[in-house]
């Protein structure tokens, strides 16, 4: 199990079971975003899923409402910034991405799991474990992150 506290600064921290501290937590709805009785990851600052939790009314009351609550006045979707590297192109595949977050991986299961926003060149990706990850402009990817972005649509 884990923990979940306040801090005087408003930020969320984190301990999991083996003790380790994350501060700056920050809850993130699955795919589709509107979707209110889907799962969540806690994911940390630099933007590592933390925990996957199935169904949010399951927790104890006192961490479903910090939980709650932070989903409240924020959503967070990691913005990718540009592809470092794809491993293969079949399902699964994994992608290094940098966000403004900074490195993270992403397991693509699915080709379903690209969804295309009805805005042109913006696109919605989602992990294999549930945390979503935005592109905001496909122009603003350098070349090489727009052409492989491309090449798995």
């Amino acid at each position: 199990m884990f923990t979940l506290e306040r801090q005087a600064d408003g930020r969320l921290t984190y301990t999991g079971a083996d003790a380790q501290v994350h501060h700056g937590i920050t809850p993130v709805r699955a795919f589709p975003v509107s979707a209110p009785d889907a799962g969540l990851s806690l994911v940390s600052a630099e933007g590592h899923e933390l925990v996957w939790i199935d169904r949010l009314d399951a927790l104890p009351a006192r961490l479903r409402t910090l939980i709650e609550e932070e989903l409240a006045h924020r959503e967070f979707m990691p913005e990718i910034r540009r592809v470092v590297e794809v491993s293969t192109f079949s399902t699964p595949s994994t992608w290094t991405v940098e966000t403004d977050r900074g490195l993270t991986t992403l397991v693509l299961k699915v080709e379903e799991d690209i969804r295309r926003l009805p805005e042109r060149g913006r696109l919605l990706i989602t992990s294999g474990h549930g945390i979503v990850f935005s592109v905001r402009d496909m122009a603003a990817l350098d070349r090489h992150s727009r052409k492989l972005m491309e090449r798995f649509l």
